[in-house]
């Protein structure tokens, strides 16, 4: 599988875009990954590179974008931050994957057992990690009006925060950058969050909005 280049990337569309990474995950919990050489990556991308999408996904050690979706050198733009939640950098990170370098998908990408969201369920502070935390706070409250009485700490609030706050952090990239709701608007690119199941390696696609 060959790296994209300007003219490939100019074929995607946000559509085609998504059903390569919903390909892809196909591809990798059936353990069937595409056949690629990544040292003629390196080289087929050293003057430019041409990326489909950007994902936003947790520093969880098992959440590679790359791998969960089966992707090579060249590929996708990837932004990772505890929790997957949003601020300036990473929105400044999306509108140059995006209005500059010509990518035609944003992703959010949760999962399952998230650390952060467990600690933000919890109430943890602790140095700048409590500044973190708090920006899930909004789905943590919303997931509490929808469990009147739920344990915050069980495990099934922290799923349903997790899978707020994919929707939640969807909602506010849209909502805080108008160079990337001005591009969604006129259908250049799509939006999709997703939810990364850590013990089956299957990725469920919780939202997907795309105008093309």
């Amino acid at each position: 599988m060959k790296a994209h280049t300007a003219e490939t990337q100019a074929t995607v569309t946000p559509s085609k875009a998504l059903e390569f990474l919903k390909e892809g995950n196909q591809r990798f919990i059936r353990n069937l990954r595409a056949n690629r050489d990544l040292l003629e990556q390196v080289n087929a991308t050293k003057d430019g590179q041409f990326p489909f999408a950007v994902i936003l996904s947790c520093i969880d050690s098992r959440t590679s974008a790359e791998l969960i979706f089966d992707q090579g050198l060249g590929d996708i733009f990837s932004a990772r931050v505890a929790g997957n939640i949003i601020n300036e950098d990473i929105l400044g990170s999306m509108e140059y994957s995006c209005k500059v370098a010509g990518s035609k998908l944003i992703v959010v990408l949760g999962h399952s057992k998230c650390g952060a969201v467990t600690s933000a369920c919890k109430g943890v502070k602790m140095g700048n990690i409590t500044a973190l935390l708090s920006k899930m706070q909004d789905s943590i409250d919303e997931v509490s009006r929808e469990k009147p009485g739920a344990e915050a700490s069980s495990s099934e609030f922290v799923e349903a925060v997790a899978h707020h706050n994919v929707v939640h952090t969807m909602d506010e990239i849209l909502k805080r950058s108008p160079v990337l709701n001005e591009m969604f608007e006129a259908g250049e690119i799509g939006i999709a969050g997703c939810y990364y199941d850590v013990e089956s390696g299957e990725v469920e696609f919780v939202k997907e909005i795309i105008h093309d």
